[in-house]
C-alpha cells in the first residue's frame, strides 16, 4: 500500500511540475524580453540625457541678448532720460543695470544724470537690452550672478592651494 501511495504522489508531482513548466516557460521568455527592452530604453534615456546636457551647455554659452550691429548702436539715441526709463521698464536698480552692461554702479548713475554717455561695448549692450523683456533680463542677471559666484569660488580655491604650497615649503 505504501508503494502505491508513493507512486501516486510522484505521478501527481510530475503532472504538477509539467503544468507549472507550461505556465512558467512563456513567462520566463517574457521576462527576458522585457529585461532587454528595459536595457535598451535605459540606453536611450542616457543618450537623451547627454543630448539635453549638451543643449543646455550650448544654451548657457549663447548670449541672451539679441545681436546688435555697431551701426545700429551708433544710430540709437541714448539720452539720460531714455537710460533711466529703460532701467525702470526692466525693473532694475542702477547696480543691476551696471552688472548687465559690465560697468560700475556709479557709471550708470553718471549716464542717468547726463554727466557722461555710454560708448563702445556699453552702448551696444544698452541697445541690446532695449529689445529684451523683464523675464529675459532676470534670467540674464541670474546667469551673470552664477558665473560671478563660480569665478569667485575658483579664485578662492586657487588662493587656498597657493597657501598650502607655501606652508609646505
Amino acid at each position: 500500500m505504501a508503494k502505491l501511495e508513493t507512486v501516486i504522489k510522484e505521478a501527481i508531482a510530475r503532472g504538477a511540475r509539467r503544468q507549472v513548466r507550461m505556465v512558467v516557460t512563456p513567462l520566463r521568455r517574457e521576462v527576458v524580453r522585457l529585461r532587454r527592452k528595459v536595457t535598451e530604453l535605459q540606453g536611450m534615456v542616457a543618450t537623451l540625457r547627454r543630448s539635453a546636457a549638451s543643449w543646455k551647455r550650448m544654451m548657457d554659452a549663447s548670449p541672451l541678448t539679441p545681436p546688435v550691429s555697431e551701426e545700429e548702436a551708433k544710430a540709437a539715441r541714448l539720452s539720460a532720460r531714455l537710460i533711466e526709463s529703460l532701467r525702470k521698464r526692466l525693473d532694475l536698480s542702477q547696480l543691476g543695470l551696471s552688472r548687465l552692461v559690465g560697468v560700475s554702479g556709479p557709471a550708470v548713475a553718471h549716464w542717468e544724470a547726463g554727466e557722461s554717455t555710454p560708448s563702445g561695448k556699453n552702448r551696444v549692450s544698452l541697445v541690446a537690452l532695449r529689445k529684451l523683456g523683464k523675464r529675459e533680463v532676470k534670467e540674464l542677471l541670474a546667469r551673470r550672478a552664477k558665473e560671478t559666484a563660480s569665478r569667485i569660488a575658483r579664485t578662492r580655491k586657487r588662493r587656498v592651494k597657493r597657501r598650502r604650497k607655501r606652508s609646505r615649503q
